[in-house]
């Protein structure tokens, strides 16, 4: 949750811009889950009792974190408690001229609201995620607590003075619903800070991918896992002193990250083999150099949400423009306007079906060297389209228009 003098930018645009736009942006957030972070980056995020300075110049103003439980209720007992932490903290700051409530965290919509009701100033709400659908898909809405979160959500979108959404499709999703005043801006990336990676030469049979990100239910990585495990692999075998070759495949998933599922996912690799053969692995989150550095390792970088929920064709990950600066292939397993983003490039493929259909396009990536090569065109078109710089300028737009039209 942001508030502002001038006005205040949400976590997921670019604040330097703001800043340099004249906009104080104090942003009140939780610290960091240490469970989830690397050590050599959490005293950056510790809870202070005192604001801090930001990178760009922003004040931050954290709350305590406390992670109850590694699960889906675990992670939303959590986000209730920092919500409810969030409000206080934010009205013991300087009184803002608009206050931005970012949402996947679903208690901080409600949190923004009071805080800017308190405040009598406008509420912009920051829908980084097609919520409350996902929350009832994914079962959520199981329960009094789950029902109430999600007439409040739905409540809070209707009342607030601009909505704005990552995806045009949700952005109609909301105008259906009742929602006034919509607005769309992508997510993007800062292009300046994303390298283009060399890509290396590879024989025919082998074939790297690397997932950085999120393990949660959301991005459906068993399927992958498991395609991976189906593979048939080259093994060096050894019989009463005689050596033989079963000829196979050198397919390798490399899975960075964390997040709900990944334990669950590592059992997956271990019960099919893939993590004994060498198959599969697993990393801890990343930051900095070493992002790059994996997706150096890689021929293809994967990017995967799961298919059988609605609300899905209306969401593009943030990493799918990361992903396309780097020039890198790309292996999609993604719908709706995720796969429309991702067909401005050139040196994308794309995966469906079960995990049978899924083993059986890896295989032919892999057997073909040349099906993974480095392009330019979906660099170019983040470059038009998707740059930070530029979408800092349409929001911080938006919120002067807000602030002009609320002073008449």
């Amino acid at each position: 949750m942001a508030g502002t003098h001038g006005p205040a930018a949400p976590l997921g645009t670019p604040r330097g811009l703001l800043r340099e736009d004249g906009w104080a942006v104090d942003v009140v957030t939780p610290a960091v889950n240490s469970h989830h972070t690397p050590e050599e980056v959490r005293g950056q995020g510790r809870f202070r009792l005192r604001p801090t300075p930001g990178p760009t110049g922003e004040r931050l103003h954290r709350t305590p974190y406390i992670l109850l439980k590694n699960s889906r209720a675990g992670r939303f007992a959590s986000d209730l408690a920092s919500a409810v932490l969030m409000v206080p903290r934010a009205l013991s700051a300087s009184k803002p001229d608009l206050v931005i409530a970012t949402v996947p965290a679903l208690p901080t919509i409600c949190a923004g609201w009071l805080v800017s009701r308190c405040r009598r100033v406008p509420l912009v709400v920051d829908m980084r995620d097609a919520w409350p659908e996902l929350a009832r898909e994914a079962g959520v809405k199981a329960g009094p607590l789950g029902m109430l979160m999600e007439a409040a959500v739905v409540s809070v979108q209707r009342r607030a003075e601009l909505v704005v959404t990552v995806t045009e499709g949700f952005g109609q999703r909301l105008r259906e619903r009742g929602v006034s005043r919509v607005e769309t801006i992508s997510n993007g990336v800062a292009l300046d800070q994303v390298p283009q990676l060399e890509h290396r030469t590879r024989e025919p049979g082998e074939l790297r991918i690397a997932y950085l990100g999120n393990h949660g239910e959301s991005q459906a990585l068993g399927r992958i896992i498991t395609a991976v495990a189906l593979i048939p692999r080259t093994r060096e075998n050894s019989v009463d002193g005689d050596h033989t070759r079963s000829e196979g495949l050198d397919v390798q998933l490399r899975l960075v990250g964390s997040g709900t599922q990944k334990d669950q996912l590592r059992q997956v690799a271990e019960e099919s083999g893939a993590l004994d053969s060498g198959a599969v692995e697993f990393f801890d989150p990343v930051h900095g150099e070493e992002i790059w550095e994996h997706y150096r390792w890689a021929d293809t970088a994967l990017v995967s949400l799961r298919t059988d929920w609605a609300s899905f064709a209306w969401t593009v990950p943030s990493k799918t423009f990361e992903l396309l600066g780097l020039g890198k292939h790309i292996t999609a397993a993604v719908t709706g306007e995720a796969a429309w983003v991702l067909g401005h490039a050139r040196n994308v493929s794309f995966l469906s079906g079960d995990s049978e259909e899924i083993a059986a396009r890896l295989t032919e990536l892999a057997a073909d060297p040349d099906s993974t090569p480095v392009d330019s065109t979906g660099r170019d078109w983040v470059a038009e389209y998707a740059d930070l710089p530029g979408l800092g300028r349409r929001y911080a737009a938006l919120l002067r228009t807000l602030l002009q039209e609320r002073a008449r």
